[in-house]
């Protein structure tokens, strides 16, 4: 009796950032054929690419093992929806083994030395179990680990901040229009968004290497989505952080925190002796996440931009929110020619 063909596992490594003596990395372990995001895709290809994100088939509780450069492993295991988290503290100075950009290549592979690699924990292949083999390929990503020379840092949401996404739209009907139905090559970024990134990329010098974050609400499901609309429209590289969306019967403890503003507070801890300079837009809570962590840390914070949307109580409300904060200056915009403006005045870009 034949057994039906498998999917191949793979490890999704998402691009994250780390410390000179520690390891932040995050990524999940799947059965499926790789995705392929490409220009120029129909409607329906990109309808099925999106639908197959969401289709996944996890390995769940699976040990995975992290290698830098130098040889110098570590070991994760996944959970219950495929994803692992390497969260370490290491030996050696990481930043001695990333590029000039500040970035550090890592290999993922599964541990074919542990007899739970063995298993999928899938019902889909519960009869393929006992003849499934651990895949030997490793899995290449990398994670930036600033260099300590940095002027500043730069946090930045995605949605309706640098994307057009319709946040704000009746039902977020537009949001999921632009999700299912646009490829990234498709979507429409904001009028000098990518230049004044690409500015303060740069910094004062023209030649810095000052590190990009991207916060989102949206998905894992949608890194690799996102990751090619940040490259394919000129945006600085950086991490990209999303979230993963609980099913029912996950018992994970819930956060103190909404997802963004933990993973800007979490950035800020990371790196403790950087400044940064925060960009969100006016359709959802950045103002209050990011005027909330500038009131943690006051000395840290050089600016906060708000680019501004079309909503009239909201703009009012960010507005007065913006004129009675005097923390650091919050600045609601609506072209990027505006802020880029600022910044020049500042001194902190060219």
């Amino acid at each position: 009796m034949g057994i039906f063909k498998r999917d191949p596992w793979i490890i999704d490594v998402f691009r994250t950032y780390s410390g000179e003596f520690h390891l932040y990395v995050r990524g999940r372990a799947l059965q499926d054929q790789p995705l392929k995001l490409y220009e120029h895709q129909t409607i329906y290809q990109t309808l099925r690419n999106t639908w197959r994100t969401f289709q996944t088939d996890e390995i769940r509780r699976i040990p995975v093992v992290l290698t830098l450069p130098n040889g110098e492993q570590y070991k994760s295991v996944t959970d219950s929806e495929g994803y692992f988290l390497f969260d370490i503290d290491t030996k050696h100075d990481l930043q001695n083994l990333a590029d000039e950009e500040g970035y550090l290549p890592i290999t993922i592979s599964f541990d074919e030395n542990n007899p739970a690699s063995h298993s999928t924990g899938s019902g889909r292949v519960a009869k393929a179990k006992s003849q499934q083999r651990i895949s030997l390929n490793k899995f290449t990503g990398e994670t930036l680990v600033p260099p300590t020379t940095t002027a500043y840092g730069i946090i930045s949401d995605i949605d309706d901040t640098i994307m057009k996404t319709g946040v704000t739209s009746f039902l977020k009907l537009r949001v999921a229009f632009n999700t299912f139905f646009r490829n990234y090559d498709r979507r429409i970024p904001f009028k000098n968004a990518a230049n004044f990134y690409q500015l303060l990329h740069r910094g004062a010098s023209g030649k810095d290497q000052n590190p990009m974050f991207y916060l989102s609400n949206s998905p894992w499901n949608l890194y690799r989505y996102l990751e090619k609309f940040v490259d394919f429209h000129g945006f600085p590289k950086g991490p990209i952080l999303l979230r993963d969306f609980p099913t029912p019967w996950d018992r994970t403890p819930k956060r103190e925190r909404p997802h963004k503003e933990h993973e800007l507070i979490n950035i800020l801890k990371h790196y403790p002796d950087q400044k940064f300079i925060l960009i969100g837009d006016a359709g959802e809570h950045d103002t209050t996440y990011y005027t909330n962590a500038a009131t943690l840390y006051p000395e840290r914070i050089k600016a906060i931009y708000i680019r501004a949307v079309n909503h009239r109580k909201k703009e009012a409300a960010i507005k007065e929110m913006a004129d009675a904060f005097k923390v650091c200056p919050v600045l609601l915009v609506k072209e990027s020619r505006e802020a880029i403006e600022h910044a020049r005045e500042m001194g902190w870009i060219v």
